[in-house]
């Protein structure tokens, strides 16, 4: 059952109409952290109307506006949204009213493509007035209240409506659509802008085009929505995406071509164009009938206008742009006859100690990240997508990319990232998606999503498009044991350095001449150097010790596996200083892996996460005694899977009682 139909049945069960205890009428969840400017008010829509209406089909215009303290950017998206009518209810589920005979109960629903997925967002219907008046998004005559109900759904994600203030109409627009968000300077190179538009056109993107007084918003700064929209000359109104469907040609009575761009207002006939070639513009009187006819001239739908393509690069400053895979573009009518993009998504995490390695400035950690293989089957340009899910707090994220050779997967390493120039390097910011088109040659690339300083954590969602077939793959390692981590004492030199310890066993020994955990631990005590080296003579390691090496099933040692734990831990602890030259005795967790494998385990993420989950300190290291106890869990682990399998089909079965025994050998002590 989702959340609405528990809400709605709990409501109808109660005689209730719902409020929302994870998103309160209260004054922080308007402001978090400005001084609210208001108290304000919480009511609900038939307290402020006498016929509210979820969606008007037959609305006659529209009538979204941001009110006193809502944002303009928003209401631009809403348009856009309300344009594509297939995506408006994904977005929007139109099975909702205010009725009492259809079950309203004061809750209501939206989908949003939030953290990598499509979220359904409840919210109860009490919004925040002023002198009964609505002061944010909402329309001014026809009493609909999606919007306004859709932007406490986005606020509540985000955490309040103040948030909302630093949002952007890019981020507005893939969350509300599931694309992915690019941004085109138009002023740069207008001509190569004209032939990328005319080739966005033709696959499933959602164009549009943006005037702006100065440069782009960008995060960070605070969008004006208190002040009166500001106008060209021309009508075209600043801030607001205006949908661009086609871009054409057409022929003068003198000959002449002239290239033409239809778009479309989102927000009426208030932002439509009066310049030249607009509705009524004198430029019509020199185009045949004919040339009208194939440009639909006279039945344009409302806020439609033609502009000359000149003074399109002159007005507006960027397209921002919303590219849509096949699935996701197929319920939109107007996308329906375009080229869809082929998408390839990876959705992973930046976890501290084991993939959050940061950008390529760190050079001894940088080989930790997330490594995506990715193959093309034939030159293509790309666009690749980096979603992080830190949405209160964002880290500062971006990506890099190398070509591979020939040898392809086998050649990274850490050093591969130190000898190779990387030929992809996107920005680092803290917007939430970070987006480049680059141009790359048929074979493989290993590209690596990162945050910009190394320890930080955050899920993500990584995405590439392209217009022909591509692969996308984790790149990791299959979990193994490439040598033996436990060394066996053989030879005449090492039965003498270590018969000085057989009297000290002897001493706490039994009758049987073998020690158990307790004995283990008095004896290590006594035999080991120093406070470095004691860190592993823990009861609790001595136990996993036992464990390990007992082969009598006694639960306990004799001297002859008491020597293979002594010359095993001098194996051990070289791998350990290797590893720790700048501080002795202490890990970096971003190391464990490579010590890991110098002792004979190669691990993937996966187990990779769970150890350091198990073991890591809060200052993000390890000492002796982890790292000793990390290599008897494995020890045993790998041993109990190679007796299982026999035939080494990479597969066990266990009975419920030998996963709880397993759990429990493996639970923190």
């Amino acid at each position: 059952m989702t959340e609405f139909a528990r809400v709605v049945k709990q409501c109808a069960e109660r005689r209730e109409l719902w409020q929302d205890p994870d998103f309160p009428a209260s004054q922080s969840s308007v402001f978090y952290h400005q001084t609210p400017p208001f108290t304000f008010s919480w009511r609900r829509p038939k307290d402020l109307v006498q016929h509210p209406v979820f969606i008007r089909e037959d609305a006659a215009q529209f009538d979204i506006v941001h009110g006193k303290l809502g944002d303009r950017w928003f209401v631009s998206c809403l348009g856009c949204l309300h344009l594509t009518k297939g995506l408006f209810y994904r977005v929007v589920p139109a099975d909702q009213d205010f009725h009492q005979e259809s079950g309203y109960c004061g809750v209501f629903r939206f989908r949003v493509w939030w953290c990598g997925e499509w979220r359904e967002v409840v919210v109860d219907d009490r919004l925040p007035t002023v002198n009964g008046k609505l002061v944010f998004v909402h329309c001014q005559s026809s009493h609909q209240f999606w919007p306004a109900l859709l932007e406490k759904a986005y606020a509540k994600l985000h955490g309040s409506y103040e948030a909302l203030k630093y949002g952007t109409s890019l981020d507005g627009l893939s969350d509300f659509t599931g694309g992915i968000a690019e941004s085109v300077s138009l002023r740069s190179d207008p001509t190569s802008c004209g032939r990328l538009l005319a080739k966005l056109l033709d696959l499933t993107s959602i164009v549009t085009s943006v005037a702006t007084p100065h440069a782009p918003q960008g995060k960070g700064q605070q969008s004006s929505s208190s002040s009166a929209p500001e106008k060209l000359a021309s009508g075209i109104v600043l801030g607001v995406n205006y949908r661009i469907y086609c871009i054409e040609k057409v022929e003068c009575y003198s000959g002449e071509q002239v290239t033409l761009v239809r778009l479309r207002t989102p927000i009426g006939t208030s932002g439509e164009y009066l310049g030249a070639w607009g509705r009524e513009g004198p430029e019509w009187d020199a185009v045949p009938p004919h040339e009208k006819d194939r440009l639909n001239l006279k039945y344009m739908a409302d806020g439609e206008f033609w502009m000359a393509y000149s003074d399109f690069v002159r007005t507006f400053t960027q397209l921002e742009v919303i590219h849509l895979d096949g699935e996701t573009s197929r319920d939109e009518p107007s996308l329906r006859h375009k080229t869809p993009w082929t998408s390839r998504v990876y959705q992973g995490a930046w976890q501290r100690g084991v993939t959050a390695g940061g950008c390529r400035n760190n050079t001894d950690t940088f080989h930790i990240n997330p490594q995506l293989h990715l193959v093309l089957s034939e030159m293509e340009e790309v666009i690749i997508s980096l979603n992080q899910h830190s949405v209160m707090e964002p880290k500062v994220i971006g990506f890099t990319a190398y070509p591979l050779s020939k040898n392809g997967l086998d050649s990274i390493s850490k050093a591969f990232f130190k000898k190779h120039k990387s030929l992809v390097n996107s920005q680092y910011t803290n917007s939430r998606q970070v987006s480049e088109r680059v141009q790359l040659e048929q074979g493989g690339y290993v590209l690596l999503p990162t945050t910009f300083e190394p320890a930080q954590e955050s899920a993500f969602t990584l995405r590439v498009y392209s217009s022909k077939p591509l692969k996308l793959k984790l790149v990791d390692s299959v979990p193994g044991v490439t040598g033996g981590a436990v060394v066996r004492a053989r030879g005449s030199v090492e039965g003498k350095s270590l018969g000085q310890y057989q009297a000290v066993f002897l001493q706490v020994a039994d009758e049987h001449r073998s020690v158990n955990a307790f004995q283990l631990h008095e004896l290590l005590e006594a035999c080991l150097p120093n406070d470095y080296i004691k860190s592993c003579a823990s009861l609790d390691i001595c136990r996993q010790v036992i464990l390990a090496l007992d082969t009598t099933s006694t639960g306990r040692l004799r001297f002859s596996e008491f020597k293979d734990l002594m010359v095993s831990l001098k194996f051990w602890q070289n791998a350990f200083k290797t590893h720790t030259k700048e501080r002795t005795g202490i890990l970096k967790a971003e190391r464990l892996r490579d010590a890991l494998e110098d002792v004979g385990f190669q691990l993937n993420t996966e187990v990779l996460s769970t150890l350091v989950l198990r073991y890591m300190r809060k200052d993000g290291t390890l000492r002796f005694g982890d790292f000793v106890s990390a290599i008897l869990h494995l020890t045993v682990a790998f041993d109990i899977f190679e007796k299982r399998d026999p035939l080494q089909n990479g597969t066990i079965k266990f009975s419920m009682s030998e996963v709880v025994l397993t759990v429990r050998l493996k639970k923190d002590p």
